[in-house]
């Protein structure tokens, strides 16, 4: 009866709503496994940096999107110096790992004055970064930060452009190592990036490190007794994700080739944690299994929701709607659970 009660239902309920939605949908199976796989390598990284927060206790860290900011400032970076190729892909990604590492530190360094409110307060941290970095990018390129490639200034001649163009280093990595079987083309290279970023998780979390991690998120009263530095070791936890999500936010503008500067960062941590709850991960526990089997369900549904809602109700707007409707309501369907389970 016990092991019953601790069957997490969200995954259940996202199998039903996407073998329902496929149904409608009447989509080929092969497209929307192609699809699948295409979301896997796109937010499978982003999705795994929000694993070592979660065992240090600090629930779902929203501030990833910090990490998806930093990536783009690289990325803005490497335009601006006009670095070509790989060596472009490689500067974008250590120059948003360097700015990672000092704003996963802050980050961490205030949520330890905020015990017990992590969740909200990355949501807010997130909204601050997003407004400091829009000042930068609207109001200092240009002026103050000089601008060495006139290509992605405004015609005002102050601020970048809304949309950039990172066309030459689109599917660099991506078409390494490709196979194509039955019209599915499965980047193998990419997805033994993401399953390296997974293996590497679970190699953290093994170590010394891992089990300072596990036991500050399981009692950091217990874990202050015997002479762990709490503080110094959830600090790590953020910058660890930090960094994991800058990264993964490098692979999804690299795979995209283009970049929206000031909106391609939102929604990356409602969309992250959406789907890492999906796959059955609690605001206490997540492993590398919730985050791959979330991705595919998550985006299995935002996949078929608009053609099926374009079948049923002869309106593809409300497919649109419904895919919104998922975001946030498996967060809070999730959250629901996980809150009853515990009492």
């Amino acid at each position: 009866m016990e092991q019953i009660k601790k069957v997490n239902p969200v995954p259940f309920f996202f199998i039903i709503l996407s073998i329902a939605g496929w149904y409608f949908s009447k989509m080929s199976i092969y497209f929307i496994a192609g699809e699948v796989i295409t979301r896997l390598i796109r937010d499978g990284v982003l999705v795994l940096a929000l694993i070592i927060p979660i065992a240090a206790g600090m629930g779902l860290n929203f501030a990833i999107v910090i990490g998806a900011i930093a990536a783009q400032t690289g990325w803005l970076i490497v335009l601006n110096y006009r670095i070509p190729g790989y060596g472009g892909i490689l500067a974008a990604a250590g120059a948003g790992a360097v700015i990672s590492i000092a704003a996963g530190w802050l980050i961490g360094k205030f949520l330890n004055r905020v015990r017990g409110k992590e969740m909200i307060s990355t949501m807010l941290i997130g909204f601050l970064g997003t407004s400091i970095y829009q000042l930068v990018f609207l109001a200092l390129y240009g002026t103050i930060i000089k601008c060495r490639n006139p290509e992605i200034l405004l015609s005002r001649g102050i601020g970048v452009r809304n949309m950039v163009d990172l066309e030459p280093y689109r599917n660099t990595i991506d078409t390494l190592w490709n196979i194509n079987t039955r019209g599915i083309n499965i980047p193998v290279f990419m997805i033994l990036i993401v399953s390296l970023f997974a293996a590497a998780i679970k190699y953290i979390m093994r170590t010394r490190l891992g089990k300072k991690i596990q036991a500050t998120g399981n009692s950091p009263e217990s874990a202050s007794r015997i002479g762990l530095r709490t503080d110094r070791i959830r600090i790590t936890a953020i910058i660890i994700s930090t960094v994991i999500a800058c990264f993964g936010q490098i692979i999804f503008l690299q795979n995209i080739g283009m970049m929206n500067v000031y909106t391609a960062h939102m929604n990356t941590d409602i969309f992250s944690c959406a789907a890492l709850l999906a796959g059955g991960a609690t605001i206490r526990e997540a492993k590398i299994r919730h985050a791959f089997a979330g991705i595919i369900l998550f985006h299995t549904l935002f996949i078929v929701s608009p053609q099926a809602g374009q079948n049923i109700f002869n309106n593809a707007a409300l497919g649109e709607y419904f895919r919104s409707f998922i975001a946030y309501g498996s967060i809070a369907f999730a959250l629901f659970f996980n809150m009853k389970r515990e009492k």
